[in-house]
């Protein structure tokens, strides 16, 4: 079993609900808090993104992968801002 393969299992056990609602309380507090603290919060949301886009690239359609791709500079270039 490979490093992915885990982490596909280990993602696919969660409850979607609380992955939405944990995911949107970060990019609100990333969003709304000051400085650094929020763009670490952006960059830790990105990083999930980036994690879980890696992960299932082979399977995701190219519609997905364009959406996906797009969100994640969004948030990059959104921890960069609010980081400067």
């Amino acid at each position: 079993m490979t490093p992915s393969d885990h982490l596909l299992r280990r993602i696919a056990r969660v409850n979607p609900t609380v992955a939405f609602a944990v995911a949107l309380a970060l990019l609100l507090a990333g969003l709304f808090l000051p400085g650094i603290v929020g763009a670490l919060l952006l960059a830790v949301i990105a990083a999930g993104l980036g994690a879980l886009t890696f992960t299932t690239w082979p399977v995701q359609t190219p519609i997905t992968r364009t959406v996906r791709l797009v969100l994640l500079a969004l948030l990059v270039v959104g921890a960069v801002s609010k980081a400067l």
